[in-house]
Order: C-alpha cells, then sequence, then structure tokens
C-alpha cells in the first residue's frame, strides 16, 4: 500500500521586518512590505501554517493563501487589498451623497 505524501512548510524566523518559511528545501523571505498580513500577527498565528498542495500556503488563524510563486515573485502578483490589521488604520468614510 503506498504511503500518504505529507506537505510541510515551516516557519523558521520572524524578525521585525519579515517572515522566514522553509518549503521544501528552499526557504523564502516575506517581509512585512510585500505581505502586511504578518506585521501584526502574533507568533503563535504565523507559526500555524498549513500546506494544502505543493504550491499553496494557508494561515487559518489570520485567514491568508498564498501561493509559493507570490512569495518567490511578489512583483507578479501585486497586492490589491490594503491590509487593515495596521495599528491605527482606520478605513476609509463611505463617500459622500450630494
Amino acid at each position: 500500500m503506498p504511503g500518504t505524501t505529507t506537505l510541510k512548510a515551516e516557519v523558521t524566523n520572524v524578525s521585525g521586518h519579515c517572515v522566514w518559511i522553509l518549503v521544501d528545501d528552499e526557504e523564502l523571505a516575506l517581509p512585512y512590505s510585500e505581505f502586511p498580513w504578518f506585521e501584526s500577527a502574533t507568533i503563535h498565528q504565523i507559526l500555524n501554517v498549513l500546506r494544502p498542495t505543493a504550491d499553496h500556503l494557508y494561515w487559518p488563524d489570520i485567514d491568508v493563501d498564498l501561493s509559493v510563486d507570490s512569495i518567490r515573485h511578489p512583483e507578479w502578483f501585486p497586492l490589491m487589498v490594503k491590509s487593515t490589521s495596521q495599528p491605527g488604520h482606520a478605513p476609509d468614510p463611505p463617500p459622500s451623497i450630494p
């Protein structure tokens, strides 16, 4: 009977500037400037990473899904969402109706 393949990802470092994650034999950096969701996350939230498929990483505690390619080449995947978890961030007010 064949064994089950287990895909793993491991956070190896969290600094004031980025998160480092080991995927297979490759260590990747997630700088907060490119991946702002991690900057205000707790260490526990960051360490809880799942790898459902070879190119998919998921942090369930902060509801962040990333492809491995988006970490390797963030310029290919421009961020379309502003981080609302930053301290002091207030959402833009709704437009006024004349």
